[in-house]
């Protein structure tokens, strides 16, 4: 078979060696070979101290198809990873004729909703990075003022109101839902949560799923809210968070079920040395077992939606929390967000009682007439003052 190219997103070089370094990959990265040579697209040219990690220069690679997959292989499944980056597969191509067919098979159809939206944002990132280089991302950042305290702001509203500090959502449609809110006007919108309470607001930027886009989440930033932005993402690559910084994203969400450790920690090293927070979303046990063991951990949101079925469960948040878990967290000091299925003071309290000091809430506020006094609604009191 013939060799494969392919661009590998730009982590450590030390890191890549030593993962591949377990199939024994070594002896054919000195090897000459048919296929093009396998660069990092992008260097992210950041340096921490003495820390050499994050400013490693890729090495050359040469790698056959069989061999990526391998690797990809096993790292799905030795970390319990549910999402696939990318298709395994390409779709066949039968002609009968003038026609040609395309079949389906489980290599090349999304299992589920997330899965078919991580397929295409590899897609639009690999399009956007063309248009817009990481130099000059970089370039934009020295414009653009310190990132807030993401964090900071979720713990102070926390102790102010003796409630989850709120993340509030500005989404105007999601694939389950479809359309939440026809008269979508993100800036007032983020005003409305910004005086009805919020400590933090969420903004969707996915545009063909969600109808979101980064330029709302700049215009909000301009428009003078003071509130920390959390860049609500499908994270696939490092150069998106870069993105998310220069339109004033001062947190950003990373998905366990789509990302595997190694990317996970090389995120969080890039977005604190941007001054970014990083919001990392598990779904069940084996997840949250994973981020609880990497360094640098500040922040754990639990998503009560099965990835699947959609059907969400606020008993998710209890079972999480619970035990060896929910001790490990209060020793590690970490902040908790219950997201998902939200929609009462009952419900903020099942959560709270469970551990949760933060809540990020999207649907249950948008689609009323007026968000900002939907955050009383939803928490049994003004929570402004």
């Amino acid at each position: 078979m013939e060799g494969l190219c392919l661009t590998l997103q730009p982590l450590p070089s030390s890191a890549i060696q030593r993962r591949l370094s377990t199939f024994n990959f070594h002896n054919r990265l000195t090897k000459p070979s048919s296929c093009a040579p396998l660069r990092a697209h992008q260097k992210s040219g950041i340096t921490e101290g003495s820390d050499s990690a994050l400013e490693g220069k890729v090495s050359d690679l040469k790698i056959s198809e069989q061999e990526v997959n391998i690797y990809q292989n096993e790292v799905v499944e030795s970390q319990g990873i549910k999402i696939r980056r990318r298709p395994p597969t390409g779709p066949p191509l039968h002609y009968v004729g003038p026609f040609e067919f395309r079949l389906q098979n489980e290599g090349n159809t999304p299992r589920n909703i997330l899965e078919e939206i991580v397929w295409h944002k590899d897609k639009e990132v690999s399009q956007m990075k063309e248009r817009k280089p990481l130099y000059t991302l970089k370039k934009a950042l020295d414009n653009v003022p310190p990132a807030q305290d993401f964090i900071g702001a979720l713990r102070s509203a926390h102790q102010r109101t003796g409630l989850p500090g709120l993340i509030a959502e500005v989404k105007k449609a999601s694939p389950s839902r479809g359309i939440l809110r026809e008269d979508f006007n993100p800036v007032e919108i983020a005003q409305a949560y910004e005086k009805g309470g919020a400590a933090c607001l969420s903004v969707l930027t996915d545009e063909k799923y969600f109808k979101g886009s980064y330029e709302n989440l700049q215009a909000i930033r301009e428009a003078g809210v003071k509130c920390p932005l959390l860049l609500k993402e499908f994270i696939v690559e490092a150069w998106q968070i870069y993105y998310g910084r220069s339109k004033g994203a001062d947190a950003v969400l990373l998905i366990a079920s789509v990302l595997p450790d190694l990317d996970i920690k090389y995120m969080i090293k890039i977005c604190k040395i941007l001054g970014m927070a990083t919001l990392v979303e598990v779904h069940d046990e084996r997840e949250m077992d994973r981020v609880l063991a990497i360094e640098g951990v500040d922040l754990i949101g639990i998503n009560n939606r099965n990835l699947e079925t959609f059907e969400v469960d606020l008993g998710i948040t209890k079972k999480l929390l619970e035990g060896e878990r929910g001790e490990l967290i209060r020793q590690k000091d970490i902040l908790v967000v219950g997201e998902s299925g939200l929609f009462t003071p009952e419900d903020i309290a099942f959560v709270q009682e469970a551990g949760v000091k933060a809540v990020l809430v999207g649907e249950s506020l948008i689609k009323q007439s007026d968000p900002g006094k939907a955050i009383s609604t939803l928490f049994g009191r003004d929570i402004s003052e």
